[in-house]
């Protein structure tokens, strides 16, 4: 890849193979094609790298938001969410968008003390204006009571995308709390 193109994380198994590398998905031939390839592993992780050379981790590729012509690791959105005082914790993933693919969508969990609303939904999307890139916005915030997570505690963002999926199949339009980007017209000054 080139400076700042998002490409696949893999090891060279060419030379040696890492210790604790396992050997096979036992029964999956198919997903064995598709991690070893050559004299490659590829782990399933996205990154970049800059012009100083240095590596950035953009997420798991399952997990990267494809929206227009870019891709969108969900950390770097969740992270400027959770610096905005009301927000406990957030879950990024991609909503299915006839034109862009898919749209950055956030599940914001609230701190005490806060309740969601319009004026909030408008906070989080200025304050994202002010800290991420344009294409990195959310442009649908819908606040919840709780995230779908695994027994260790991790997200199933892959839960979440069903649940966008299927919501867009049944035809809603807008979910309890949910807030788009364009329902605020005094964004458009800001960037988009």
């Amino acid at each position: 890849t080139k400076p700042d193109e998002t490409g696949h994380i893999c090891v060279r198994l060419s030379d040696w193979r890492a210790i604790g590398l396992f050997t096979e998905y036992i029964g999956d031939p198919e997903k064995m094609k598709e991690v070893f390839v050559g004299d490659y592993y590829y782990t399933g992780d996205r990154a970049y790298f800059d012009e100083d050379n240095y590596w950035w981790f953009v997420g798991r590729a399952d997990d990267v938001i494809k929206s227009s012509d870019y891709r969108v690791g969900p950390f770097e959105v969740e992270s400027a969410l959770v610096e905005h005082p009301a927000v406990a914790e957030a879950a990024v993933v991609g909503s299915p968008d006839p034109q862009r693919y898919q749209l950055v969508k956030a599940y914001v969990i609230l701190n005490e003390g806060y309740s969601p609303s319009r004026e909030l939904a408008l906070e989080l999307f200025k304050h994202t204006i002010n800290v991420l890139a344009k294409f990195k916005i959310p442009r649908i915030i819908q606040f919840v009571d709780a995230v779908p997570k695994t027994i260790s505690g991790k997200i199933r963002r892959v839960d979440l995308r069903e649940q966008e999926i299927k919501k867009k199949e049944q035809g809603v339009e807008r979910a309890e709390n949910e807030y788009f980007y364009w329902d605020f017209p005094e964004l458009s000054s800001k960037k988009k």
